[in-house]
């Protein structure tokens, strides 16, 4: 097995130069379980820290476009378009991130960091109505990050 991010010499960035510039788009998806209560105030709009998923989307955008500064071997890329959607379930949330570029390489990272903030964001947003009266999150749980699909080129 030959090691793309290693060699003798230690970690490099791989090299795409000669890569071709073509439509690049990655969907990741993930969720967070959360009590049925914490759902509801949710939904209504009545979480004390604001609204929650605005918030979200807007950390998961400024996650996307800072990917290669907090994945070390990650290439920066020219980010063309990004989109965050929720599904709102009894008790857990969806979060799906769909990020475009046109470049040499894919944004899968970008998009699984957008979904992985965006979950985070939502659980500071929403903890103080998760804590039990130990200041436990006992039904607080991220889980399911995944790349859902990955297109190349012009196929939809």
């Amino acid at each position: 097995m030959k090691l793309t991010h290693a060699d003798k010499g230690g970690v490099k960035m791989v090299e795409i130069s000669e890569k071709e510039d073509i439509r690049r788009i990655a969907i990741a998806q993930g969720k967070i379980k959360l009590k049925e209560e914490t759902i509801e105030i949710l939904k209504s709009g009545k979480i004390e820290k604001g609204n929650v998923l605005t918030t979200a989307q807007i950390a998961a955008t400024q996650a996307v476009k800072k990917t290669s500064d907090i994945i070390p071997l990650c290439h920066p890329l020219q980010i063309t378009g990004i989109r965050v959607n929720f599904e709102i379930n009894n008790d857990n949330l969806k979060v799906k991130v769909k990020v475009t570029t046109i470049g040499k390489t894919g944004v899968e990272m970008e998009a699984l960091t957008g979904v992985t903030i965006a979950l985070l964001t939502i659980w500071d947003m929403v903890k103080a109505n998760e804590k039990d009266q130990y200041g436990q999150y006992p039904q607080a749980k991220i889980s399911d990050v995944y790349v859902v699909e990955k297109i190349k080129g012009d196929r939809n």
